[in-house]
């Protein structure tokens, strides 16, 4: 299992299975060898070697990207059923390796061909364009391994471990951008550099509360956290009167 998320309004932990091309859900407090409360799984739900997804409690959907698609499935969903939307297509550009969705701004990031990240509105469905696309040299990207979104500050954080293949790639980081960004654009932050200690960084967390990020690390089989509290800042809408002093 690469990926694994938690329902805090229903209590339930999902996990992608790809093996058996299927989304299991569990309750929070399951042990030991208790089955699933739910499987999202059969020819209907198209689901593709599912490795990654994300959850919007908010609207209560789950979006579980694939190959050259992004499903999005009701919160709820149980046994065969078929997705509530689809995205799919040349214009999409979607490759479908992570996802992350922001149901504050109502947007939804994903990866996309070339070593891109895409922003698309999150009722996106068919052959639908993306609304942004973050894609060059000066993004650094070289590989995108999973990703969170901070929906305060529209800001979406990024682990990216490296050339595939090379054991301790000589370039790692964990990049920062904005949602609103478009274009070869450079990570707003990144946290990299030997003194981070990172080898081979997988996937980030986000605890916006204590201004922490944390960074799973392959290679060193750990967890690292890091105080950003320059990170955690809400964005503060354009038609918001000034702060008066």
């Amino acid at each position: 299992m690469h990926d694994i998320r938690y329902n805090a309004a229903d209590d339930e932990i999902l996990v992608p299975n790809p093996f058996s091309n299927a989304i299991l859900v569990f309750r929070g407090g399951a042990d030991g060898k208790e089955g699933p409360v739910r499987i999202i799984q059969g020819p209907n739900t198209e689901l593709n070697s599912p490795d990654r997804l994300d959850i919007d409690v908010v609207h209560r959907e789950i979006f579980v990207p694939g190959r050259g698609s992004v499903l999005v499935f009701p919160l709820d969903g149980d046994g065969d059923v078929r997705p509530k939307r689809v995205i799919r297509g040349p214009d999409t550009q979607v490759d479908g390796t992570s996802i992350a969705v922001d149901p504050l701004h109502n947007l939804f990031a994903t990866t996309g061909r070339d070593q891109a990240i895409l922003v698309f509105d999150r009722m996106a469905t068919g052959n639908a364009k993306p609304l942004r696309v973050i894609r060059g040299p000066n993004t650094q990207i070289d590989r995108i391994n999973q990703m969170a979104i901070y929906p305060e500050g529209k800001l979406l954080v990024v682990a990216m471990p490296g050339v595939q293949g090379a054991m301790e790639p000589p370039r790692v980081f964990v990049g920062m951008w904005s949602l609103d960004d478009d274009g070869d654009i450079a990570p707003k932050w990144t946290i990299t550099g030997k003194q981070t200690g990172l080898k081979k960084p997988f996937a980030v967390a986000l605890n916006p509360e204590h201004k922490e990020i944390y960074v799973t690390d392959m290679r060193l089989n750990g967890v690292m956290t890091f105080f950003v509290p320059e990170v955690f800042k809400p964005v503060v809408p354009a038609s918001a009167p000034a702060n008066k002093r």
